[in-house]
């Protein structure tokens, strides 16, 4: 059963608030509450409901029971681009191995950080789908990836490029054709809080967490023209049960697994 969730505006509403809130109801089909000087975690536990709070120029989500929101931001993207585009190696392009032109399928959007980097790597002529299985963070990073404000190249090109897709992975996965993409992705939630990603705690908290099945990785490797690639902590047994080539970082908390076709 689908969690409520509505929809607020900021403390002092303005025009391009209120105009944000609407969108958000109409596309995810939620009622708009005043805000009426509460405060969020007042209406939060009033309602008992998730939040959306459309902002002057953002959308933050405050799932219940969460103290800070999630809302859009590159994030790590936009330094770990500009480290590739000076030629420095990055673990997760390492371990695509993503050619101009290839599309990419990630199974476990986000906040979209990986993604971003896919599509600096497959260019314009490439395709990068990402999937999000929680409705409300698919439509705000959605809607960041399309809006959000800046000049720095080639991050915003890269950003405007991902189609993202609101889906349960393995139902996507089973809508597509043989060898349709030429690489998938899987970045579940990790089973160990990595205490330096505090930046992430907002999405763990707001996100939905999932473990690889053996439907998950073999659906996966029937979709996948090239390769796939799993991102998980360094203590994850789905690299040994799955049959994923681990990439040992011995200073890395987290580790890269590849089969390949």
């Amino acid at each position: 059963m689908r969690e409520l969730t509505i929809v607020t505006t900021a403390g002092r509403p303005d025009a391009l608030s209120e105009a944000l809130a609407k969108k958000a109801c109409e596309s995810l089909h939620i009622d708009f509450v005043p805000r009426n000087k509460r405060s969020v975690a007042a209406i939060s536990r009033e309602l008992d409901a998730n939040v959306i709070v459309a902002g002057k120029n953002r959308y933050e989500y405050y799932a219940k029971g969460a103290e800070a929101p999630f809302f859009f931001h590159p994030n790590s993207a936009a330094f770990r681009l500009k480290r590739v585009a000076r030629g420095e190696v990055d673990p997760m392009l390492e371990a695509c191995q993503l050619e101009a032109g290839n599309s990419f399928l990630d199974c476990t959007l986000g906040i979209g950080s990986d993604s971003i980097l896919a599509a600096f790597a497959v260019g314009e002529m490439g395709h990068v789908v990402g999937i999000e299985l929680n409705e409300n963070i698919a439509f705000i990073v959605a809607r960041g990836m399309q809006t959000y404000d800046t000049t720095d190249l080639p991050l915003t090109s890269c950003m405007r490029q991902i189609e993202v897709v609101h889906a349960d992975a393995v139902t996507y996965l089973q809508q597509q054709g043989d060898n349709s993409f030429d690489v998938v992705y899987m970045d579940p939630m990790f089973e160990e809080v990595i205490e330096e990603s505090n930046n992430f705690e907002a999405l763990r908290l707001a996100g939905e967490h999932t473990s690889l099945t053996d439907e998950w990785v073999n659906e996966a490797l029937r979709v996948a023209k090239k390769r796939v690639v799993y991102k998980g902590h360094y203590k994850s047994a789905a690299f040994e049960n799955f049959g994923f080539k681990r990439d040992i970082r011995l200073t890395a908390k987290f580790h890269y697994g590849v089969i390949e076709k």
